[in-house]
């Protein structure tokens, strides 16, 4: 029987390059090789399309994260497919471990569905739609979601937005990931320093009620037509970290993640249908993680969607699934038979 040609593609131009490296590997890894046939494709932060070989280091190595160099074979990547040296790679589905701008926003969603090629993931509304917060914000609040209240500053705007703010507030950008860019902001004093950093990253920046609550994460996956939760995980950030940025996450083994959260059993059953529901406000499909606080006042406040999270092995999106009885392959496996059976676009690939 013939494989089906998966093309795994990372790196990119975001701020989120080395992680989707990380994510590169982990679905190599976890790729069920008697059904699929691997093609690995990153992006430079250039912009250029390369061919990775086989054996490309796709973790980190001495605490050196990973990335995708210029000097590779180039792919040209156009609306006919992908091709090397003139050679048609005959990609059957393609797997976009790409977080962040041109790989999370819906640009490169846009890219397939143009050249009709499949794909895992949500398509070009969704996508941009999730990683844009201030809109995904608008839709969850519409659909009858709690979250965070604030406003959306430039950097022609932001001394008259936020003249009367009530600290503390988080500071970051609308279209950012991985926590970069994005600072907790105690005083009036702080708030330009954190505003600067933010607009490194995007011209929009987002300055939020900082929300006192436990970090709930809540997995959902699309297979076989039905959209399923998985159970719910907390993660538990080091007492030194103000709050889970970059470093906490990738780089300090500074957090704990429990699976499942120890919560009340009614919370969890409302954070697992509002994760279905925030999915499906946004019309999402094939995956996300979908990210809330949980107060001490009971009250559960949506933070954000991811509709393509880390996934090595240890990410969390992963852990969540294979605790609700989906297995790390068969998970990969599923996401891909996904992407290959449904459609995004309005005329259909």
């Amino acid at each position: 029987m013939k494989k089906t040609v998966v093309a795994i593609i990372c790196g990119g131009r975001s701020s989120e390059h080395e992680i989707s490296c990380l994510s590169a590997g982990g679905v190599l890894a976890g790729l069920d090789l008697g059904k699929f046939e691997a093609i690995l494709i990153g992006i430079t932060k250039a912009g250029n399309w390369v061919q990775l070989p086989s054996g490309y280091p796709l973790s980190i190595i001495n605490g050196v994260l990973p990335t995708v160099i210029e000097s590779l074979t180039p792919i040209v990547a156009d609306v006919h497919g992908f091709s090397v040296n003139g050679k048609p790679l005959n990609i059957d589905v393609i797997f976009p471990t790409l977080h962040g701008p041109y790989g999370e926003d819906g640009t490169i969603q846009g890219f397939f569905e143009t050249a009709g090629i499949s794909y895992v993931g949500s398509g070009v509304m969704a996508s941009a739609a999730a990683m844009d917060k201030s809109f995904s914000k608008m839709i969850f609040a519409a659909s009858g979601m709690n979250v965070a209240s604030g406003v959306v500053v430039s950097r022609t705007d932001w001394k008259s937005k936020c003249a009367d703010i009530a600290y503390p507030v988080f500071v970051k950008p609308a279209r950012g990931g991985s926590s970069r860019g994005t600072n907790k902001v105690k005083s009036s004093t702080d708030l330009e320093v954190a505003l600067k950093d933010a607009f490194t990253f995007d011209r929009k920046v987002m300055v939020e009620e900082a929300i006192v609550g436990r970090e709930i994460e809540c997995a959902v996956l699309e297979k076989d037509g039905q959209v399923m939760a998985s159970v719910v995980g907390e993660i538990v950030i080091d007492s030194k970290y103000e709050f889970y940025d970059f470093e906490a996450k990738y780089l300090d083994d500074a957090t704990t993640v429990n699976v499942p959260a120890d919560i009340p059993a009614s919370a969890s059953e409302e954070i697992r249908a509002k994760a279905v529901q925030a999915f499906k406000s946004l019309g999402c499909s094939g995956l996300a993680r979908v990210d809330f606080f949980y107060t001490e006042m009971k009250e559960i406040v949506i933070n954000e969607i991811n509709t393509m999270p880390g996934f090595t092995g240890t990410s969390m999106y992963p852990k969540l699934m294979a605790a609700s009885g989906v297995d790390y392959s068969s998970l990969i496996t599923a996401l891909i038979d996904t992407g290959l059976t449904r459609s995004n676009g309005v005329l259909g690939n």
